[in-house]
């Protein structure tokens, strides 16, 4: 086992970017992004300053779930490219100083992966269907599911399957778990067999250079299956394994030490992120324990209003939490599945996750979101968030200020959801439309016509449109990770300001200090703050010169020791 050097620490406050490969760059021209795509763009990412890629997966796929019902764990989707495109791109990130994290998805294969096929093809009863879960309906004839388990996605948690082979070859039989997309049936991870294959697969691609990895559905794993099975709670906020059959049992915790083990058998170990969504705080601290996988998403900011008292009890809470666990905090605002966030803080206050859902319904017509102001929050909120201590996960397009698609027709729509709740929520599609890169070039630059069509807006946001441009959204990213390399600091902070303030005041141990005016008017500055020591503002400079002691509304400023 290899000693931890800081070396393997690079994680702790490290800038991750998000990549969803499809919609990144397409070097082929066939309208679907690929890795070649994303080694082109390699000189792009290292001048943004990140530390790190994250990639959604690349792996053979049905797309059933876009990329996340995998086919084959140890290979990559031919449309995105093979196994020597990968070794080449992790090459070029890695001469660029950029490590790269790999999407894991162990809750489920696809339904076409081999042991799947293989599961169907033999008898109730088999080591091949004891891989997942494979259980007789209730009923006269078994032709209710075994219980009344929900899918993630809309619909039941249970498929029926037409037996191949045994005595009841030819008619219905036994039905399989699938948390998610019928396409997606759960594994089952109290079998070794399971447990040891996804070994191999963390050393394959960790023997391939991956210096990380994001655990997708981390706290599905392992689930009670005893009969007869229980209820899922009407209620999602439980406790441990006294409450939900499903999610966030303790034995999870000894799937992630065996994989902690295979870590540390390289060096610097390779690092991890769970996404757990533990509604207990002390539950999901376990997954980020150095005995396991590291660290652990929180999604308190993303899931924030624009708020002052918001955002600094959040953090407050985080900060406190990942000195407990030992790891460091994680701040995320956007990725796949969520709606880009300057759409978000353009809602009217007070907008609930009822109100989004009927927005993108609408098509975006309704409400009309004041669009500029839901920009300027979500550059003052960067900001804010990148001075804070621990690691920043990024979504591609958020340094661009992309927003969310949400005028894309019926007809293209891709998101299993919006299929499972008989099209009464329409997904996720909006978020991963693929990337504007120039506002000249045909389909912005992206290459072939997008496997999801990209709005005229996108052009005044392509890349090479704000490339050089003070005061853009991507000069402003630019500018804030180059800072941020520069000044890291010890992983803590002193707040200067009251709990209820509306403008926020922080220090770092090395002096540096970042003030956010969350309010909707201009604010006034402490009276010691020297603005000629203000290196970088989230609104615009001329304002903060000229505002004679007060920060504008919406406003972020960074300021130099």
């Amino acid at each position: 086992m290899s000693v931890p050097t800081s070396e393997s620490l690079w994680w702790r406050q490290a800038a991750v970017y998000q990549i969803y490969p499809r919609s990144f760059a397409d070097s082929n021209a066939d309208g679907m992004g690929d890795l070649p795509g994303i080694t082109s763009r390699m000189a792009y990412l290292s001048a943004l300053g990140i530390d790190a890629i994250w990639l959604s997966p690349f792996y053979p796929s049905a797309l059933a779930d876009g990329g996340y019902d995998v086919d084959d764990y140890r290979n990559v989707d031919p449309r995105l490219g093979s196994l020597d495109d990968f070794d080449t791109m992790v090459e070029a990130a890695h001469a660029a100083d950029i490590r790269v994290i790999v999407d894991v998805v162990p809750n489920h294969s696809s339904n076409r992966h081999e042991w799947f096929q293989a599961a169907l093809a033999s008898a109730p009863g088999s080591t091949e269907r004891a891989r997942y879960h494979f259980l007789d309906g209730l009923g006269a004839d078994g032709e209710l599911p075994p219980s009344d388990w929900p899918s993630h996605f809309g619909g039941g948690a249970w498929t029926r399957v037409m037996e191949q082979s045994g005595p009841n070859a030819g008619s219905l039989g036994q039905w399989y778990l699938h948390l998610f997309a019928a396409e997606q049936p759960d594994f089952n991870w109290d079998n070794p067999e399971v447990r040891e294959d996804f070994h191999t697969t963390l050393r394959f691609w960790s023997d391939r250079g991956v210096d990380g990895f994001r655990i997708d559905v981390a706290h599905a794993l392992v689930k009670d299956m005893s009969l007869p099975l229980r209820s899922k709670p009407s209620l999602e906020i439980v406790v441990a394994d006294g409450g939900d059959p499903l999610f966030d049992r303790d034995a999870v915790h000894e799937v992630f030490e065996g994989w902690r083990s295979v870590f540390n058998e390289y060096d610097p170990p390779r690092a991890a992120v769970a996404e757990a969504w533990v509604p207990f705080t002390d539950r999901r601290l376990k997954y980020a324990r150095p005995t396991e996988l590291g660290q652990a998403f929180n999604f308190d900011l993303l899931e924030a209003p624009f708020s002052a008292v918001k955002f600094r009890s959040i953090a407050e809470k985080c900060l406190s939490e990942a000195t407990a666990s030992g790891a460091s905090s994680t701040w995320v605002f956007s990725n796949h599945d969520v709606v880009r966030h300057p759409s978000r803080y353009a809602f009217p206050d007070g907008s609930t996750r009822e109100d989004l859902e009927a927005w993108l319904l609408s098509g975006g017509a309704s409400p009309v979101l004041d669009l500029a102001r839901g920009v300027r929050r979500a550059r003052a909120a960067t900001l804010f968030m990148l001075g804070l201590p621990g690691s920043a996960y990024l979504y591609q397009g958020e340094e661009l200020g992309l927003l969310e698609a949400a005028d894309l027709p019926a007809s293209v729509l891709q998101d299993p959801t919006w299929f499972r709740t008989d099209h009464k929520i329409k997904g996720r599609d909006g978020c991963r439309v693929p990337l504007p890169w120039s506002a000249t070039e045909p389909n912005f630059g992206f290459g072939g016509t997008p496997w999801l069509p990209q709005p005229e807006s996108f052009g005044a946001s392509a890349a090479a449109a704000q490339d050089g441009v003070a005061g853009s959204t991507l000069e402003m990213y630019r500018a804030a990770l180059a800072l941020r390399r520069s000044l890291q600091a010890e992983e803590s902070l002193e707040w200067l300001s009251a709990p209820e303030a509306t403008v926020v005041h922080y220090r770092r141990p090395n002096g540096w200090e970042v003030i956010t005016n969350f309010g909707a008017d201009d604010g006034q500055l402490p009276s010691d703050v020297d603005l000629s020591k203000v290196v970088l503002s989230s609104g615009e400079p001329a304002a903060v010169e000229a505002s004679g002691g007060t920060i504008p509304a919406e406003t972020t400023l960074w300021i130099a020791p």
